[in-house]
């Protein structure tokens, strides 16, 4: 059964994470271009993609596949939020923020997948 992705409020809050996400990286070092800053914009981008092409799948065990990689996805994103503020890369006022919209979405993601068994 095809979702429209566009509709679906996980997806919507990914992009969120996604453009927050962004925006904390933009003052990386320039060292973690291609370390935490660069692994941390691919994380939030491919939590948003699974979703959607999952969306575009027939059967709903397509869809719950594509949403594991998403939360995957989001765990990763999760762990490389604490390194960052260990490293004092984000403000821990803006990690526990990020923080929260994963814990969110990881529960919203994982109730979804509910529905489809």
């Amino acid at each position: 059964m095809k979702h429209n992705f566009k509709y679906l409020n996980i997806w919507k809050l990914s992009i969120n994470l996604a453009v927050d996400v962004y925006e904390e990286t933009e003052n990386f070092p320039k060292s973690e271009g291609f370390g935490l800053k660069s692994q941390l914009r691919r994380c939030a981008v491919s939590v948003r993609s699974n979703i959607a092409e999952g969306s575009s799948r027939t059967s709903n065990k397509d869809l719950n596949r594509f949403l594991e990689y998403s939360q995957g996805s989001l765990y990763e994103m999760q762990t490389q939020i604490i390194i960052s503020t260990k490293r004092k890369f984000i403000l821990e006022e803006s990690s526990e923020n990020i923080e929260n919209q994963i814990t969110e979405l990881q529960k919203m993601v994982s109730g979804f997948q509910k529905t489809l068994l």
